[in-house]
């Protein structure tokens, strides 16, 4: 299909697996910060809440996520670059990837939604007042498609729901798209592409979707209707992959590391800037000038791709090497991810009354979630059933075995060599 992975014969992308273990930590302390912050709606809130962590928050807000979706994509993309380019041969090895995808995807979003997820809503409901019930009695009602309990906030399926594993349907499209047309994409990898030419591109294409979709279609997290997120998002899975087939792209993020991180700062510093009205009325001038918009959204985009420019640089750098407790937790991290919003509000509902300081508060919702979510993954590791839902490997990968080609969020060997069998699994 291509050549384009320049790395030697059999090399792991370890900053990739760090970047993956690093971003997941960072959406666990996101998450207990929005049980603190100031205003922010969130499912369960605190009664001492922080009117300083939006500034902090902000600082990540508009790329955490959109960072899983680029290491998703550059590791789908490393194993398609495998893939024998002969289209018959193709089509078998993308069949068997939307399979394995599908599997190690869609059980645990199911599993989730019916088993994880619930704890959530019965708390969130329970402390705004919107029943008083046991939680055996809104289980029932809870995963009934057909019930005629709290209609007001049905969705299609009743009052199932997804909640924080939005992510995992949301990747499994994203990535069947980005299986569908790799063909097409991979003759990138013939073209030389430079940074500056690409940076504006990429940031172009951006600034577009934000002045065309961010009003009319604001974040809901509803897969049919979420049209902002799905242009925004697919367009990182885009760009991750480009990345991956234009290695002197990613060389390129590494030398002008410093330069993207600066970059950053000055956005993030100019949008807190805003947020504190220092620069007059922002909201009339967007209102009244066409360009002030535009250069707005160029301060927005900026700050969410030179973010993710100099993460991915600075990895690049100082993260390409193993490292025992990345190789443990990156085998593990799906689990972490489908747990720990749960452990979160149920630690946060637990102590919610108790007046503890918010420092020790926070210290012990940190640690319940923590040992939590290591607690699941080492019992679901043990059992078949419970590996397969919490997408876990369903068993050891031997040396002369195929790869395994799911690339869920869990473990995530990819290796460089090009048109070969890797020793281990590769996942995301």
């Amino acid at each position: 299909m291509t050549q384009a992975i320049s790395r030697s014969e059999s090399t792991r992308f370890h900053e990739l697996d760090a970047l993956r273990v690093i971003a997941f930590g960072v959406l666990i302390l996101y998450h207990i910060g929005m049980y603190y912050v100031l205003e922010w709606g969130w499912h369960i809130k605190s009664e001492q809440p922080q009117a300083w962590l939006q500034d902090v928050m902000i600082l990540t807000n508009q790329w955490r996520m959109s960072l899983l979706f680029l290491i998703s994509s550059m590791v789908l993309t490393v194993l398609l670059t495998r893939v024998e380019p002969k289209p018959l041969l193709f089509l078998k090895r993308a069949g068997k990837l939307i399979i394995q995808r599908t599997q190690r995807l869609m059980i645990p979003l199911l599993f989730g939604m019916f088993v994880i997820v619930a704890p959530q809503v019965y708390i969130e409901w329970t402390v705004n007042g919107v029943i008083d019930t046991t939680f055996t009695q809104f289980y029932l009602e809870y995963i009934n498609p057909n019930t005629q309990w709290l209609t007001e906030r049905h969705s299609d399926i009743g009052l199932l729901t997804w909640n924080h594993l939005w992510f995992l349907p949301y990747l499994w499209v994203y990535s069947l798209l980005l299986i569908l047309l790799f063909p097409i994409m991979a003759q990138l990898a013939k073209l030389q592409i430079g940074i500056i030419s690409f940076s504006f591109a990429s940031s172009t294409a951006m600034v577009a979707i934000w002045l065309m979709l961010r009003n009319t279609y604001p974040t809901t997290h509803d897969l049919l209707n979420d049209w902002y997120s799905h242009a925004k998002y697919f367009l990182v899975m885009v760009v991750g992959a480009v990345i991956i087939l234009q290695p002197k792209l990613w060389e390129a993020l590494e030398r002008t590391r410093y330069v993207s991180a600066v970059v950053a700062l000055c956005m993030y510093s100019l949008i807190i800037a805003d947020r504190h009205d220092m620069f007059g009325p922002v909201g009339d001038w967007m209102t009244e000038y066409w360009w002030f918009r535009v250069m707005v959204g160029y301060i927005v985009v900026l700050n969410h791709w030179a973010w993710l420019a100099a993460i991915l640089g600075f990895g690049k750098r100082y993260l390409n090497k193993p490292m025992g407790w990345v190789k443990y937790l990156n085998s593990g991290v799906l689990s972490y991810y489908m747990m720990h919003q749960t452990l979160i509000v149920v630690a946060a509902y637990s102590l919610h009354s108790i007046g503890f300081p918010v420092g020790i508060q926070f210290v012990l919702i940190l640690l319940f979630t923590l040992v939590g979510c290591a607690l699941t993954y080492e019992l679901a590791k043990r059992n078949m059933v419970t590996r397969v839902l919490f997408g876990l490997k369903a068993r050891s990968q031997r040396p002369n075995q195929d790869i395994d080609t799911t690339i869920t969020l869990s473990s995530a060997s990819a290796y460089s060599k090009t048109g070969s069998k890797p020793p281990t699994k590769a996942s995301l």
